[in-house]
């Protein structure tokens, strides 16, 4: 896979790179890659290594730093999948506290498997989460790093 595929974006790369992960992974993957299209509306699109993201934002902060970053997106790995709150996992605590089995930092949460956790819960959260951060990008550049301003 090239540095251009990846920052393409294509399917084909992220086919490729899920069919690379281990079984459960790769079902796992397909699930959160039809959750996350539907709840976006958007393609998928590979970002870095191995992060799956769908729609885009973008930020400019005081700092001078601007850019774009997905909306929603996950990273699976063998053995760990990560699902990305860019407004940060502080907002979800009541929900995370019914998701089950995982793990969690500041905009991350970590999952084995995806039978370890509630789907429907976690589909709860990033449909949220999605909605939040598009309504926070429409009027213009987000300004701060949500995940770390807000509760």
């Amino acid at each position: 896979m090239t540095a251009k595929s990846k920052a393409a974006g294509n399917n084909t790369s992220i086919k490729d790179y899920i069919a690379s992960l281990d079984e459960q992974t790769v079902k796992d993957s397909q699930v959160l890659l039809k959750m996350m299209q539907q709840i976006s509306g958007h393609k998928p699109k590979l970002w870095n290594v191995g992060t799956i993201g769908f729609d885009t934002y973008h930020y400019k902060y005081d700092s001078g730093r601007e850019g774009d970053g997905h909306v929603i997106g996950f990273y699976p790995r063998k053995g760990k999948i990560t699902v990305y709150l860019m407004d940060g996992t502080a907002r979800y605590a009541e929900l995370l506290a019914k998701l089950g089995k995982h793990t969690r930092t500041g905009y991350c949460v970590y999952i084995k498997r995806l039978s370890d956790i509630e789907v429907p819960i976690l589909e709860q959260i990033v449909q949220q989460s999605y909605e939040n951060i598009k309504s926070k990008s429409q009027d213009g550049p987000i300004d701060r790093i949500l995940w770390q301003t807000e509760k």
